[in-house]
C-alpha cells in the first residue's frame, strides 16, 4: 500500500487518506495519563475511513456494547481527548471494568462438568454441550466421577481406544466437523487452526483441538500479544491497529499491532522452507500456508508446537509486514490471564506479553488482510481510549493496562493500583 508523505506543523503526517476531521490537537505522551493539551504527531497507515454515524462524543462511554465495531478513527482519537472524560492519572475504575469483563460469568462454574484425559482435568464442558457429545459413544465417554469436583457427579473424556494423541485428534476432529454440519452456530468461526490440549503450557499434549471449539471445552489457550512502541525523545507512542471487518471475532474493533494464538505448528517450517527454495517475498507466505492447508486433512499431521517466539516472529510479517531483523528483537515481559465464562463457552487464556520498540521511520503494512489499518498515538491517549470506551477487542485492553503498569502510567498513589495490578492475572497461570 502507498502511502503519502504530508508535513502538518513541525511534524511529519502520513495517511492514505485525509487527515482526521475536526480533531485540531490531542495531548503529548506524559509519564502519567493525566491531561495535556500540546499537539503530537499522527502517523496511519490504513485504508480510508468512512463516516460512521457514531454516536456523539457525550454518548461514548465504558458501559458501550463490548462488540461495538462501528466507529472510525475519529471516534477513537476523539475518545483520547482530555476535554473527553475529564478525571485524570488517578481514576483506575475503567481499567477495572475492563479487567472484569474478561473474567465474567463466575457465578456459572457449576455449570460446568471436567473434561479429563488420563486423570488429568484438561478443560470443562457445559451440560448443556455435554448432550451434543453423548451420541459419539466411540469417542466421548461419560464417567461417574467426584475426584474431579464435578458438581453433576461424573465427568466427560475420551475412549480408551483412541490411545494416541493422533488418534485423539481425528476423532474428536470428526466430531466437530459433524456437529458443526448439523448445526452450523453450535461452534460458529471455525478456524482450520489447532490448539494444543494441555494441563499446563509446555506440559504433555493429549490431543490437538479445532481452535473455535477450544472455549466450548474449556481447554487452556495461549497467545502473543506484541505492544509496538516508538520512542520520540523523551516520549512513547503506541502503534494501534484496527482489526478487519471480515475477522469472524470482533471485527473492526481495536487491537495490538500483532498478535496471535499458540496454535500446532503443522505448516510452519515445511512453508518457510519452500518460500526460501523459491527464493519469494516473506508476503507470500500466508498464501501458500492457505493452499496447503485446503490439500490436506488437517489432523493427518504430526503435531509439534511452534514457540512463543517463532510465533512473534511469524505474526510480526503477517499482521504489520515487520522485518524478522526487527522482530527478533521483540522482549517476552510477562503475562496477563483471565477466565471468561459466557453461555456454554469457558475461556482460559494465557497471554505471553512481549515489548517491541520500532525505528520512528517505521510504518507497519498488513499483509494478511486481516487489518484494516494502523495508527500510531501516545501512551497517555490509548490509556483514555482503554478506561473510556470499549473499543479494543477485551483481552488486548489487559495487555495494555500492564504495558501502562510496566512503563510507568500508573502511580501507586492510585486507589485501587494493586489491586488492579493483581487482577490482570485473575486466570490460573500455568
Amino acid at each position: 500500500m502507498a502511502l503519502n508523505s504530508h508535513f502538518l506543523l513541525p511534524n511529519r503526517f502520513r495517511s492514505s487518506f485525509p487527515p482526521i476531521r475536526g480533531v485540531a490537537g490531542v495531548p503529548p505522551i506524559s509519564r502519567s495519563i493525566s491531561p495535556q493539551t500540546t499537539p503530537f504527531p499522527l502517523r496511519f497507515s490504513a485504508h480510508a475511513a468512512q463516516s460512521s454515524g457514531f454516536p456523539s462524543v457525550s454518548a461514548l462511554s465504558s458501559t458501550a456494547t463490548p462488540e461495538t465495531s462501528s466507529f472510525t478513527w475519529d471516534d477513537a482519537v476523539r475518545a483520547s481527548q482530555p476535554e473527553y472524560a475529564p478525571g485524570g492519572s488517578s481514576d483506575l475504575s475503567g481499567f477495572f471494568e475492563k479487567i472484569k469483563f474478561c473474567n465474567r460469568g463466575s457465578e456459572m462454574r457449576f455449570e460446568f462438568v471436567p473434561f479429563v484425559i488420563q486423570e488429568n482435568t484438561v478443560g470443562y464442558i457445559h451440560n448443556r454441550f455435554v448432550e451434543h457429545l453423548k451420541r459419539f459413544e466411540e469417542v466421548f465417554v461419560i464417567k461417574d466421577s467426584s475426584s474431579h469436583g464435578a458438581q453433576f457427579g461424573y465427568c466427560v473424556t475420551l475412549h480408551d481406544k483412541l490411545g494416541t494423541p493422533e488418534e485423539r485428534t481425528a476423532a474428536v476432529g470428526e466430531v466437530i466437523k459433524c456437529l458443526v454440519e448439523e448445526q452450523e452456530d453450535l461452534i460458529p468461526g471455525i478456524r482450520n487452526e489447532l490448539y494444543p490440549v494441555t494441563s499446563s503450557f509446555g506440559g504433555r499434549v493429549y490431543f490437538s483441538l479445532e481452535r473455535a471449539a477450544a472455549p466450548y471445552f474449556g481447554i487452556k489457550a495461549y497467545g502473543i500479544h506484541m505492544n509496538g512502541f516508538v520512542e520520540s525523545g523523551d516520549e512513547k507512542l503506541l502503534w494501534v491497529a484496527k482489526r478487519s471487518l471480515v475477522k469472524p471475532t470482533y471485527p473492526g474493533m481495536l487491537d495490538h499491532l500483532v498478535a496471535g494464538g499458540l496454535v500446532c505448528d503443522y505448516l510452519f517450517r515445511s512453508a518457510s522452507l519452500l518460500i526460501h527454495s523459491l527464493d519469494q517475498s516473506k508476503s507470500y507466505y500466508p498464501h501458500y500456508v492457505a493452499e496447503s492447508v485446503h490439500k490436506f486433512s488437517w489432523w493427518q499431521f504430526q503435531p509439534h508446537g511452534i514457540s512463543c517466539q517463532e510465533n512473534v516472529v511469524k505474526e510480526c510479517e503477517e499482521e504489520a509486514g515487520i522485518p524478522q531483523s526487527i522482530s527478533v528483537k521483540a522482549l517476552p515481559v510477562g503475562a496477563v490471564s483471565y477466565v471468561d465464562i459466557d453461555g456454554d463457552r469457558f475461556k482460559r487464556d494465557v497471554l505471553f506479553c512481549y515489548d517491541l520498540k520500532l525505528p520512528e521511520s517505521f510504518v507497519p503494512k498488513n499483509q494478511d488482510g486481516e487489518v484494516e489499518g494502523f495508527n500510531l498515538m501516545p501512551v497517555g491517549s490509548v490509556a483514555n481510549i482503554v478506561r473510556r470506551t470499549h473499543f479494543y477487542k477485551p483481552n488486548c485492553s489487559l495487555v495494555v493496562i500492564d504495558f501502562l503498569f510496566r512503563h510507568g502510567y500508573i502511580y501507586p498513589e492510585s486507589l485501587g493500583y494493586l489491586d488492579l495490578l493483581q487482577s490482570l492475572r485473575s486466570g490460573n497461570c500455568s
